[in-house]
């Protein structure tokens, strides 16, 4: 090793090389990262023993019509032999779990609502991972199900492997115009459904539908001798139903209310329109004080309206949420290629900027201004996505300050910035390993188990733990070999020996951090952090063994000022202190 190292420093050319050779494979790996050959993700899939299926039919659906929904996806179910049992809630949101906190699961009380929870069996006795056994399911389920009426959605709900949110991927539709808001929603959801990779589409709006208003007509009602509150009572006891008496008992102490309504096959208006309701109230008839039968059609008014949809609101303004979830696929690629068919597609009807000087969680946010009318919409990228661009974003905010702390903590300690440059350019070269060990474990992944292996969060959190490490190393050759030289050693035999010497404490720091991180590679969740260290550590090790005595061979900071010539070179044995006048001799 010591022979190596020397004859590389005594060759301009070998010098050259390890240069050369550092640098490409640092264009390469980072080049993999735009190409798509590394693919990043906040984080990955979770292998979980339970997920829910939210069913959500029209707004003006029946719970029947819900009911037969769950009914059609639980024949489905029984077939999976990994799902041991599940549970309806019709007309409710099942119990509180990690990610209904965040879905508004609590709040389900409508009627066209349900979720089911599916039970697997231990994740550790069955091969089939949760995600992709709902992979499989999906696609089936919905095309059987989801087409048993109109504006049905079904969507698979998964525990999170981190920070549980709304969605993974959410656009915000935010306006003032409720039409414009609707129809600009509904043509994200088709662009978000031609994008491959993303599912369950929904958008979080009511569906505007026409019912009809039973209203009293006061002049007729006074003249037939009633009132306001009979018609009304006698319409909730039809089809609704009320207490009209109680009954005492003998052998119960409280009183027991006799509740009256039409049976079911009454209540059922037949024809499902404006005249079935009208037959209905003509056999409904009230007694006025004259004696006299007057039918409840004589005195009320049937009208059709537009139901009133909903309005929510974000940040005290009024928005349409799309949400979509993504199938196996990290959420930035979908992310981008959704929103550069938007641009296109939405570029006939409206001008589009992007956000001018916006925080980089917003910078994918689109301002849309309507050429006929100049009214303005903003979409706005939310949900899992908005939470990596965070997460990203201070991780890369934590790195940045790392290096900077540590670059200063070199300088104060060897009161040279070329030293402290080649250490914190040697530390921050481990990221060639972080990206090619992804590479090679995606490879791997994709072969074994047909699925990727993901840069993810806990990943960037290894490459900054690596940075430590790395500067461990350059730290010992660079103090070893100023203390040889001190001693009287020609300065590129002290680097050698240095190198020599500390490059069975570094191999052997090097191996105990990929033993360590064996057992964490395989963790689905902290996985990149195995993986980042494993074979950060490996291209740390080449760096500091091969780069770093490259580095410093060319700097003068090495070389303490006793024994330095004017050129920057530094002498050996005894020799006396050589002024620049005398560099001549």
């Amino acid at each position: 090793m010591e022979d190596l190292i020397y004859r590389i420093l005594n060759s301009k050319k070998k010098k050259r090389n390890v240069l050369i050779y550092i640098a490409i494979a640092f264009i390469v790996a980072v080049m993999l990262i735009p190409t798509n050959l590394v693919l990043a993700k906040m984080l990955p899939g979770k292998s979980a023993n339970t997920f829910t299926i939210y069913v959500d039919t029209a707004t003006n659906s029946s719970l029947a019509q819900t009911q037969e929904v769950t009914s059609c996806v639980l024949s489905f179910l029984k077939q999976e032999v990994e799902v041991e049992n599940s549970e309806v809630y019709l007309a409710q949101g099942a119990p509180l779990d990690y990610a209904g906190l965040v879905k508004g699961s609590a709040m389900k009380r409508m009627k066209n609502q349900a979720e089911i929870v599916v039970n697997l069996s231990d994740k550790h006795h069955r091969e089939e991972a949760s995600y992709k056994l709902v992979h499989r399911i999906r696609p089936l389920i919905k095309d059987k199900c989801q087409s048993l009426y109109d504006d049905t959605s079904i969507r698979f709900v998964e525990m999170p492997s981190g920070p549980p949110t709304f969605a993974t991927i959410e656009v915000n539709v935010f306006g003032k115009d409720a039409n414009l808001m609707r129809e600009m929603a509904a043509r994200v959801a088709n662009v978000l459904r031609e994008t491959n990779g993303l599912v369950d589409i929904d958008i979080m709006q009511d569906d505007i539908y026409a019912y009809f208003e039973i209203v009293p007509d006061t002049e007729k009602v006074m003249r037939s001798g009633l009132s306001i509150e009979q018609v009304n009572n006698i319409l909730y006891l039809a089809f609704e139903g009320m207490s009209v008496a109680v009954k005492n008992s003998e052998v119960q102490q409280d009183q027991i209310p006799i509740f009256v309504r039409l049976n079911k096959e009454s209540r059922i208006i037949q024809p499902d329109n404006i005249d079935g309701i009208n037959l209905k109230l003509s056999r409904l008839k009230l007694l006025n004080p004259m004696g006299m039968m007057i039918p409840i059609k004589e005195i009320v008014n049937v009208q059709e309206v537009s139901s009133r949809p909903t309005i929510y609101r974000k940040n005290l303004e009024n928005y349409v949420g799309v949400t979509a979830e993504c199938d196996l696929v990290s959420q930035l690629y979908p992310l981008m290629e959704a929103r550069e068919i938007m641009m296109k597609k939405f570029a006939n009807d409206f001008n589009i900027t992007d956000v001018p000087g916006v925080a980089s969680t917003y910078m994918f946010d689109l301002y849309l201004t309507e050429k006929s009318t100049g009214k303005k919409l903003l979409l706005r990228w939310d949900g899992e996505m908005k939470v990596s661009l965070d997460t990203f974003r201070d991780l890369g905010g934590a790195f940045i300050a790392a290096l900077i702390l540590m670059f200063l903590l070199m300088v104060m300690y060897y009161k040279s910035f070329a030293l402290s440059g080649i250490i914190l350019l040697a530390s921050f070269l481990s990221i060639i390993g972080v990206i090619v060990g992804h590479l090679i474990t995606d490879l791997i992944s994709l072969f074994f188990a047909d699925i990727h292996f993901y840069l993810t969060a806990t990943s960037l959190i290894g490459f900054i733990s690596l940075m430590g490490i790395s500067a461990r190393s350059s730290l010992l050759l660079i103090d070893f070999s100023m203390a040889l030289i001190e001693k009287g050693v020609e300065k590129r035999r002290a680097i050698a020996v240095s190198t020599s010497t500390r490059a069975k404490p570094i191999v052997m720091t090097a191996v105990a951090i990929i033993l360590g991180s064996l057992l964490l590679s395989t963790d689905p969740i902290f996985g990149g952090l195995g993986i980042a260290l494993i074979f950060g550590s490996i291209a740390s090790t080449v760096v500091s063994l091969f780069l770093v005595p490259v580095l410093i061979d060319n700097t003068a900071a090495l070389c303490p000022l006793s024994k330095q010539y004017s050129d920057g070179e530094c002498h050996g044995g005894e020799r006396e202190h050589i002024e620049p006048k005398d560099v001549g001799l």
